[in-house]
């Protein structure tokens, strides 16, 4: 906590570049940022789920931001699945965002280079890190609302790793758990909390809690094509990870490990998952103004007899 007298010290320069940042966080116009892995495909259905009433499930795909960034709002697509014959309701979502590894994570309990294998999986090299950098919850007032859009009464998934789906290794690799069919729902997320994250790499994490069914994320494209978004020069586009509450802090490649190579022969496939995000980046020159007051509050300070 910051004391009275405190206050009093800052010297004025300090306070006049703050008021600038506080000003041109309200007043400046900033860049609109977007984001799309695109329309969703049949090829992939992934289980993605809160720890509510049931083990937790997480299915995560990437994104890249070259700057700083606003998350207002995401759309992400599934499908809901019944488990009975009563109609399966919506309960509670979670959106979860992930660094890359080794950030955020262990890394002493893995191999080390060049693979960071565990005695649970392959590799954690390009995975989400052990733990979340941020989350947003519907049954936490204030952090988000969420709509749904039907885009179909009946979709089927080729392919599905649906709970229970996930193995350590070396059984890792299940074929995937087959066909499914379900509601194709697109879910609209609205931050009332907006995620407010530093330039760098990301995954996503929707979780869907259904009473009566399940939700699994439908995959999109990959490589990304219109109306998806690519992403920015010198940076990679990364499958799909997922994981359970029996295989945490470590994850799974859907298509690497979990699908694997087919039997003909060939590389095994690998998956983007459907989503979006929506949000603002500040313009170039907010922050070299912002920049600039700072460094004249530094150098105020620093000057002999201040």
């Amino acid at each position: 906590m910051r004391t009275h007298s405190a206050a009093i010290r800052c010297p004025t320069p300090l306070i006049a570049a703050s008021a600038v940042f506080l000003f041109c966080a309200g007043t400046c116009s900033a860049d609109p940022f977007f984001f799309s892995t695109g329309n969703p495909n049949n090829l992939m259905a992934t289980a993605s789920r809160p720890d509510v009433g049931a083990f937790e499930i997480e299915s995560a795909d990437d994104f890249v931001l070259t700057h700083s960034t606003t998350i207002t709002s995401a759309t992400f697509t599934g499908l809901i699945v019944s488990s009975g014959p009563a109609v399966p309701t919506l309960g509670q979502i979670v959106v979860e965002i992930y660094r890359v590894f080794p950030k955020d994570s262990d890394v002493g309990r893995t191999s080390g280079p060049p693979t960071f294998s565990t005695p649970q999986v392959p590799t954690r090299v390009n995975s989400p890190s052990d733990v979340a950098l941020d989350t947003r919850d519907s049954s936490a007032a204030g952090e988000l609302s969420f709509t749904t859009t039907q885009l179909s009464a009946s979709f089927t998934a080729a392919n599905s790793v649906q709970p229970g789906g996930i193995s350590p290794k070396p059984n890792q690799q299940t074929l995937g758990n087959g066909p499914l069919t379900g509601e194709e729902l697109q879910f609209n997320i609205t931050f009332t909390s907006p995620f407010l994250l530093p330039a760098d790499h990301y995954f996503f994490v929707p979780q869907v809690q259904v009473t009566g069914g399940e939700f699994l994320w439908l995959s999109a494209p990959k490589p990304i094509v219109p109306p998806g978004t690519p992403f920015p020069p010198g940076s990679t586009d990364l499958q799909e990870w997922t994981r359970d509450a029996n295989l945490d802090p470590d994850w799974l490649r859907v298509g690497t490990d979990i699908v694997g190579p087919p039997p003909t022969g060939g590389a095994a496939p690998t998956f983007n998952a459907a989503f979006s995000l929506v949000g603002t980046t500040p313009e170039p020159a907010t922050i070299l103004l912002v920049g600039a007051g700072l460094i004249a509050a530094w150098w105020s300070r620093r000057k002999p007899g201040r």
